[in-house]
């Protein structure tokens, strides 16, 4: 039966569309190069039943009171809170893995320390069995029970004093889609989401709400690009969108392409992590026509003709918390790389 279904999953893909995703020779490429095309059926995992809370999708709390392991929140205990050290009067910030990824994948416990150093409540949602490698299909399905599992924690921490305003969703490749995918359970859209280089394969030509970040989903949507257009989505679907480095390829990323596209990728993190630790600032200049592939040292789209008119339009801006929420519009940011983020041994 597995085999079978191996076998009409993939020719669903090559003829057309698999669980509303309509492929075509762009997208099946990206996927096929991306080496993420569910063919090893054994090790895939589909969950079809909506049932929450749900055993393989964790949501652990961490506070400066239980950093070093966390609390596994249960709504039907509200005393998992307190012993977690949750205060409602902290902010609160969501942060979730993306494909063959794991809550405690060593780039985002730096982005959990870097949200703890800002004495924030962190709330890491850890579905590894849903979104093992090679199953990105099936991952993609699973986010929908993900982001459903994840709405009712939201709802936890509303009905316990949590507000609306000082909660964020924090997501890396189909992680921001998955909170994105939050607000479609929800009776009031989310405040704030930061997607760190949103997932692109099988989804960016797909405007449904059901799979992907869209621009409703939450009063302010921050977006950051380290991949566009390869791992990483190539549309602004953020209300402020930060195309680092060009937002393509990474400087700093060598190798084979696929490598250099996934440390592009899982850069993303990096950079929003050392941005929250330091209250940095970067400069940057617009980018009304979305990213731009930058060739060689420089990190900005710097044009020879007019040196003077570039200059002028030259700012500083924040990355992340520290941005203002009624921030809008796409802009080139020159960002050094994160020598202290753990990620290389993912890449």
């Amino acid at each position: 039966m597995k085999f079978l279904w191996a076998s009409l999953l993939l020719t669903a893909v090559l003829t057309g569309e698999v669980c509303g995703i309509i492929f075509n020779s762009v997208n099946l490429k990206h996927l096929l190069q991306s080496g993420v095309l569910d063919l090893n059926v054994v090790r895939c995992f589909l969950r079809n039943r909506n049932v929450c809370p749900n055993p393989y999708i964790m949501h652990r709390l961490y506070t400066p009171q239980s950093l070093r392991h966390g609390v596994a929140l249960n709504i039907h205990n509200p005393m998992t809170l307190y012993q977690g050290g949750f205060s409602r009067h902290r902010e609160t910030v969501f942060i979730v893995h993306g494909f063959n990824g794991t809550a405690i994948d060593k780039h985002l416990q730096y982005l959990r320390d870097a949200y703890i150093s800002r004495d924030f409540n962190v709330i890491t949602v850890d579905w590894r069995p849903l979104t093992r490698y090679p199953c990105y299909l099936h991952a993609l399905v699973n986010t929908r029970l993900t982001a459903q599992c994840t709405a009712q924690i939201y709802s936890f921490l509303t009905h316990h004093g949590a507000e609306r305003e000082r909660i964020t969703c924090v997501g890396h490749s189909l992680g921001a889609h998955i909170c994105g995918v939050m607000s479609n359970h929800l009776t009031v859209k989310q405040h704030r989401i930061i997607g760190l280089d949103p997932a692109r394969p099988l989804i960016e030509r797909k405007k449904t709400h059901f799979y992907r970040l869209s621009h409703d989903d939450a009063t302010v949507i921050q977006v950051i690009h380290t991949n566009a257009g390869f791992l990483g989505l190539e549309d602004n679907t953020g209300h402020l969108n930060y195309c680092i480095n060009g937002g393509r390829v990474q400087p700093y990323c060598t190798g084979p392409a696929i490598r250099r596209y996934r440390c592009s990728h899982f850069l993303s993190i990096c950079y929003l992590a050392n941005a929250t630790f330091k209250h940095k600032k970067f400069l940057g200049i617009p980018c009304p026509n979305g990213c731009i592939d930058i060739t060689g040292p420089k990190r900005l789209p710097v044009s020879g003709s007019n040196p003077f008119e570039l200059v002028k339009q030259i700012r500083e801006f924040h990355i992340g918390h520290d941005a203002p929420d009624h921030a809008e519009g796409c802009y080139c940011l020159d960002v050094p790389f994160v020598k202290h983020c753990p990620f290389s041994e993912i890449t």
